[in-house]
Parts: structure tokens; sequence; C-alpha cells
């Protein structure tokens, strides 16, 4: 679970170190005051992209870091490990933005790429956007959101490699009956290319080396020559600056014992001689270690115009002959395969039959995982004011298949008794749509292993009796995950454990998001605030107390 929080110098957050407690904590206050400010600091720690935009103006750099708890069995720690970045019991996710845009990303302490930031964060928390209902009238939305309920997503994702497989061998087989002649002499050129490059043997580590060593051993002679006069400047001449310091040092010493104010200088001189006692000696183990040797400098001259013509050649840069290679290989392997139409035709068919099988096993999974999502939405759809209404995932197939498998995902609704089910896109007002997306968001987050479930104004475009409905959901998902939600609303607010208030403050003529932590009193005041506007009354304030159950 999410225990700290740190934030400095993002849009307009100074200075923030949060505290998190378990359970539903709800995060409220007045539109613009911060409270997706710091959702949006949490998903940059968790791999988000970045922009300059985000570092407080006037400052060189915005900060985010959060700290998460880590349960003994969690995967994390396996992966954590395998990735050199293990912790006891924790795992700390730190994000730096500079003012120019670039950033870097930290796991414990170690760098990390952004990749793995995210891949850490899979483990650690789950977001849900205020915007996310409306990405399930998408198709492809709707079909990863299945899969990912029901644990296919990797299955989905072989299916699809199968399918690429099976569609590049299909299109080699049509071109080999059709451009066979053309093939041949296609395939001589870039089997001599390939051998070209692959004699060659480019690596771009390599290649940086061989130019560091080219570039010493150009300028050998000049190195070695300022290596000797350094060496002879510092301690080795008859006029040398440690012969100098000693000098001044034997007189200094003898004076120190009649005034005592010249052992602190006499100290620093004696730190200085023994710098350039210790500079001298590396001066002349590094010149001991230069040599001319032109064998080596021809040699390594030729490998850089080798590799440079050959980079010309192709119109890349060195660095890009890799890249180059593989395409080429990958090219290659295709042309032969034309080589032999009847071997090709058998492994397209091959293939086929791997991805229909597969596709097969994706298709049963994601029919009893529709079945059963359907049920519990539906369900839900009974408490957030659609009594009568159904939900349904329809498969439908899809002739001949697609990198996605073997049909195409479709959420359908109807909204009220009675009515025939029809697609989501087309049918659902936008209440409607949100209260949906919410209790699919739900019900997905209560059959994953996520610890921690934030939810950004996902009650946007519902009230009244339907928000205390949806507070009490929350707060019993809050019974064993940690939910963080960001609302508008005081049904919801005063279902939660704990709540903050964020507020807007000007210092030095400057605006800055600042969290306080409620009270019960802050409570009643806050929820007060959140029912009855500019003027808060004791009836109010009575209301708030009844709601929190005070």
């Amino acid at each position: 679970m999410l225990r700290r929080l740190f934030i400095r110098d993002f849009v307009i957050v100074d200075k923030l170190e949060l505290d998190f407690d378990t359970g539903f904590g709800a995060l409220t206050g007045e539109t613009g005051a911060g409270k997706s400010i710091l959702i949006d600091a949490l998903s940059l720690a968790m791999g988000e992209r970045a922009d300059a935009g985000v570092v407080r103006a006037g400052k060189e750099k915005a900060e985010v870091a959060a700290e998460f708890e880590l349960d003994a069995t969690s995967p994390l720690n396996a992966w954590l490990k395998d990735n050199d970045f293990e912790a006891e019991g924790s795992c700390l996710l730190r994000r730096v933005i500079d003012a120019s845009g670039r950033s870097r990303a930290y796991i414990n302490g170690a760098a990390a790429t952004l990749t793995q930031l995210k891949e850490a964060s899979d483990w650690l928390a789950d977001i849900h956007g205020q915007h996310a209902h409306h990405s399930l009238l998408r198709a492809d939305a709707q079909r990863q959101l299945l899969d990912a309920h029901a644990g296919l997503s990797a299955l989905a994702k072989e299916v699809g490699e199968d399918f690429r497989a099976w569609q590049r061998l299909k299109e080699a087989r049509e071109n080999a009956q059709r451009d066979a002649e053309a093939s041949v002499k296609e395939r001589e050129l870039l089997e001599w290319q390939v051998k070209e490059l692959e004699t060659l043997a480019f690596e771009p580590v390599g290649w940086g080396e061989d130019n560091q060593e080219h570039s010493r051993l150009s300028h050998a002679a000049s190195l070695m020559e300022g290596a000797d006069a350094a060496v002879e400047a510092l301690d080795s001449g008859e006029m040398s600056a440690t012969s100098a310091i000693d000098q001044v040092l034997g007189r200094l010493r003898d004076l120190v014992d009649v005034d005592a104010a010249l052992r602190e200088p006499v100290e620093l001189i004696e730190g200085a001689r023994i710098q350039l006692g210790e500079a001298a000696h590396e001066l002349a183990r590094y010149r001991q270690r230069l040599e001319l040797d032109p064998e080596r400098l021809e040699a390594l001259e030729g490998r850089i115009e080798a590799v440079t013509a050959l980079a010309r050649k192709h119109r890349v840069s060195p660095e890009e002959l890799p890249g180059l290679l593989e395409g080429l290989s990958r090219r290659l392997e295709d042309l032969r395969l034309t080589a032999d139409p009847a071997a090709l035709a058998e492994r397209e068919a091959q293939a086929q039959a791997a991805y229909l099988a597969k596709g097969k096993k994706l298709s049963q999974g994601r029919a009893k995982a529709a079945a059963k999502l359907s049920q519990q939405v539906t369900e839900a759809m009974q408490q957030l004011a659609m009594a009568g209404g159904s939900f349904e995932i329809a498969l439908v197939p899809v002739e001949g298949g697609a990198s996605y498998g073997l049909e195409n995902i479709e959420f359908r609704v109807a909204a009220n008794a009675g009515q025939g089910l029809r697609s989501l896109a087309k049918v659902a007002s936008g209440g409607e749509l949100s209260r949906i997306g919410l209790a699919i968001q739900v019900i997905a987050s209560q059959a994953g292993d996520v610890p921690t479930l934030i939810f950004d104004e996902v009650d946007v475009g519902i009230g009244g009796g339907v928000a205390e409905i949806v507070g009490k959901l929350l707060k019993q998902l809050g019974s064993s995950r940690q939910v963080l939600c960001v609302t508008h609303l005081p049904q919801v607010a005063s279902q939660a454990h704990w709540q903050w208030s964020i507020a807007k403050e000007t210092r030095d003529q400057q605006t800055f998001s600042k969290v306080n932590t409620l009270d019960d009193t802050g409570r009643v005041e806050e929820i007060a605030r959140m029912l009855g506007g500019v003027k808060i009354t004791d009836t109010t304030r009575q209301h708030a107390r009844e709601m929190l159950g005070l």
C-alpha cells in the first residue's frame, strides 16, 4: 500500500510530504485547489510521461517520490530482486523532471528506466482517471478491460504475435508465387549486403571504445609531453611546487610555537602538499601507461574508415548499422522462404493452426469471464438507479480472425427494464455511462490483487442517493484494499475512513497548494462546505454530522 508521497516544486506545490493511512480515504476541496495534482504527481512517480510544464515556475526541477509498503507475498519482491532493486518490505519510486523536460527515474535509490518504473507500478497501484468511463466506448478499450480482468492479457499478446507470424508467411507465399524471378535478384543482393555487414562485426560499445583509443593514440605525443611537464613542475624539478611548499612549511612550523594562530594555515598547506604529491604520483603512473603505437593507430584508423564508409554507403549513422543488419537479415529470411513455395505453404498452414489453437483458448477464457462480469455489472446497476437494466459482454466472431483474436468484444446495455440490449456507445447517456463505468471499475478492481486503488473524480455525473451508494461501494472496497478517491460529492466523502482537504493559499504573491488532515470537527466543516456552498449554517453542519454518523 502507499505509505508516503513526497512532492517538491511540482505545478503549484512547493513542498509536500504526505503519510497515507489504510482503508478508504477521500481527497476533497474547491475546484482548482490541486486535488488532482496529487494524483498527477503520483502518476509521474509510477512512470507516466512528463514535460517541462510540471516544473513550478522559476524552479530548476520537480521531484516526486512515492514509498509503498510491500507484503511478503507480493510478486514484486521477486521482480525487484531479479532487477537488482531489492529492498526489505518497501518499494520507493522516484522521478526527477528538470526545466528542459528531461527526466530521471529511480527504484529504491538505483537508476531505472521508465519501462521498469511502469512494470513495478503494475503491482503497486491502479489509477482510474475521471474520464476513464469514456474509454469504454472504444472497442479496443472494452477488449483490453475484459482481458485484463480475466488475466488473459499475456495470452492475447501471444495470439497477436502468432497472427502476425501467420500473416507474414501468407504474404511471403503470395509474393513467391507472383515475383519469383525478382525475388532471386533481390536475395542475391541482400546476401552480399548481409555478409558485408556481418564481416564488419560492428558493435556500438566497441565503436565508442575504438574512437576513444584512436583519440588517445593520435595525441599520445602531446599527452606524454604534458604529463612529463606537469610531473616536473609539481614534484621532480628543481623549482617544483612541492619543493617550494616544503620550504614554506619548514619556516612556518618553527613559528607555530611562537604564535599558535599559524597552526590552522600550516595544516591547510600540509593538506595541499599531500594532494599535490598524490597528483604528481597519479600523473607519473598515467605517463607510464602512455606509449606510441603506430601500428595500433593505423589499425584503428582502418577500422574507423571501414565503418564510416559502410555507413555512408547505406546512408545511415554508424550507430544504426546493427539495426540495418537486423532489417536486411529479416528481409533475406523472407526471400529465402520464397525460394521453396511448397515448404512455405506448409509453414503457413502450421502458423495458422498455431494461431487458431491459441485463439480458441483465448475465446474460451473470454467467454467465461464475460458471463461472470456481465452478471456482476448487471447486479451493480440495480443499486445505481438503473433498476431493471442489464449489461452484457458479447463476443462477436471475426471471420478469419484478427491480431486480437477470433472475436470482437462489444459491451451492450439496456438501461431500463423492457429495453433490448444495444451497444454501449449508442444508447448510454452521460450519467448512465459514468455509473456503468464506475461499476465496471470497482468490480474489476475487486478481482485484481493490486493493493492500492485510486479513483480521480470517477463519480462525475452522479448525485443524490446514487452517490451515497457509490460511497458505500468504495468503503466496502476499502475494507480489503487501500482506496483513495478525489471527489466533489459529500455523499461519497462522508463514507471515507479518513479525509484530507486540499486548498490553495497565497504567499509572497504566489499560489500554492496545501493539504490539511481533517479530524472529526474538520470533516464536519468540510462536508458542510460541500453541502452548503459559500455560507455554512448550523443546519448544514447538523446534516454533515448525520452523514458522518457522528
